[in-house]
């Protein structure tokens, strides 16, 4: 066993002196505020002595940004650059050590540039607009997962978890992309039928085809053909892949944020903040409400009206059904949404590296609406 009781200390040396001197703050509660570039999360953390170190991903941006970590004795400010790291140490009630480590969403970028490689994943799209992929688990264990551009690493669902006993995964692959290890989160919330789902953040520094005329995902290491594309500027609030999006109602328009839920069978979901300010409700043609009652009974009304025309990098959709929401946006902050009802009426391609946009039409375009 020596070995084993020798190699532990070395895993801390390893932490303690990639920073010459740690620093130290105190806190006598467990939990934790974070102000991440402006936006301050009141129960964004909890202190874990047994985890080494806990590490809080900040929000992704390719700019250099604050975070402070607030307990409730005392703080650390961090600047965080792309790739970067940040180790420190949380000395709970003078006692307990949580190593602490705040990083980039952007890794370092350490791989070659000079040679273009690419991973295929084929996919089928399922009747409820989901891209479900064939993910084989240690080997032995094949499940369905959707990919969803705005979700976040593996989530798989905790009743297969437990029947298929993944608590620990080794190995996971899908086409030729294989992951070693990874970390799998349990989850509730998934695609209709589906297992579980995997994000874009598991490409990052990457570039995502999204090929609905092949059935493909490709995942490039340098920038593939855009011939027939146009291309706008990808925006990431709190982490999440967003793109500009524009109404045009009558003579007027009306543009915003619009995050890339490859997960909804909905077309596209307006915040109903932002539907109230420009009277959405009003302007568009009526073809369905619901009221749905929460545990406690309230009554959230949802409604599906009619948006006479949409666009996403100057290319217009016409006639598009659109869900405005009816209570507060579950994400906690005003963003409309992209179903892929919508988007798979395009190819895409998700620019990781340099954050851009890439789509143009395909043979979906003319495909009728889920809801209409």
């Amino acid at each position: 066993m020596k070995p084993l009781f020798l190699f532990i200390p070395l895993l801390w040396a390893q932490f303690i002196f990639a920073q010459s001197t740690l620093p130290i703050i105190k806190a006598t509660s467990k939990k934790v505020a974070i102000n991440d570039d402006g936006f301050l999360d009141k129960n964004a953390w909890s202190l874990s002595p047994g985890i080494r170190p806990d590490i809080y991903t900040a929000d992704r941006t390719r700019k250099t940004k604050w975070v402070t970590f607030y307990t409730d004795i005392d703080s650390i400010k961090v600047k965080v650059r792309p790739g970067s790291k940040y180790n420190f140490i949380v000395l709970l009630n003078g006692k307990d050590s949580c190593y602490t480590r705040i990083a980039s969403a952007i890794p370092p970028d350490t791989g070659r540039t000079d040679l273009a490689t690419n991973d295929t994943i084929p996919f089928s799209l399922t009747a409820y607009n989901a891209i479900q992929v064939k993910a084989v688990f240690n080997d032995t264990d094949t499940l369905n997962l959707h990919f969803d551009a705005s979700s976040f690493d593996f989530d798989v669902t905790k009743d297969v978890i437990l029947k298929k006993k993944l608590n620990k995964v080794f190995k996971l692959q899908m086409g030729t992309v294989i992951w070693n290890k990874p970390e799998i989160m349990p989850t509730s919330v998934t695609a209709h039928d589906m297992d579980g789902r995997f994000g874009a953040n598991l490409f990052e520094n990457k570039i995502i085809e999204i090929d609905y005329d092949n059935n493909l995902l490709i995942i490039h290491s340098k920038l593939p053909k855009t011939k027939g594309y146009v291309r706008s500027k990808l925006t990431f609030i709190r982490s999440f892949v967003c793109s500009k999006g524009t109404f045009e109602i009558g003579n007027k328009t009306y543009t915003g944020d619009f995050l890339f839920d490859t997960g909804s069978d909905q077309a596209i979901i307006v915040d109903s903040t932002w539907a109230a300010r420009h009277n959405l409700t009003e302007n568009l043609k009526l073809i369905r409400s619901s009221v749905v009652r929460d545990p406690r009974g309230v009554k959230y009304e949802t409604r599906i009206v009619l948006a006479p025309l949409v666009k996403i990098n100057d290319f217009s959709v016409t006639d598009i059904p659109a869900m405005i929401l009816g209570s507060k946006n579950p994400v906690g902050f005003e963003v409309n949404y992209w179903g892929n009802d919508f988007l798979k009426r395009f190819n895409i391609i998700l620019d990781l590296k340099n954050d851009y946009l890439y789509v143009k039409p395909n043979k979906l375009m003319s495909v009728r609406f889920r809801e209409l």
